[in-house]
C-alpha cells in the first residue's frame, strides 16, 4: 500500500473535520482545521486524526468544559476550545 500524499490528508481531515453528526462539531472542529491542519507535524495530523474517530458526544462535552478530556488529548481539545471560542 502505498503512503498517502501529505496533500491529499490534509484535504481528507479537513472534510472529516467538517462533516460530522453533530452541526456544532462541524463548526467547532472545520475551524481548528482551516487555522492549523497545514502547519501540523505527522505526528501532530496522527494524533488529530485518532480525535476524529472519537464519538461527537464526547467532542461535544470535551471541548466545552462539560467533561474532562482523556489525557492522550488533552492539549489537543484545550487548542481546539482555544480556536473555537477565539
Amino acid at each position: 500500500m502505498t503512503a498517502e500524499p501529505h496533500d491529499i490528508r490534509l484535504k481528507r481531515l479537513a472534510m472529516r473535520s467538517m462533516r460530522r453528526g453533530i452541526k456544532e462539531m462541524d463548526l467547532i472542529l472545520s475551524a481548528y482545521a482551516d487555522r492549523n491542519l497545514s502547519a501540523m507535524t505527522s505526528g501532530q495530523l496522527d494524533l488529530y486524526e485518532a480525535l476524529l474517530s472519537e464519538n461527537d458526544q464526547d467532542l461535544l462535552s470535551w471541548t466545552t468544559g462539560q467533561a474532562p478530556a482523556p489525557d492522550r488529548f488533552a492539549a489537543l481539545i484545550g487548542e481546539i476550545s482555544d480556536t473555537f471560542q477565539g
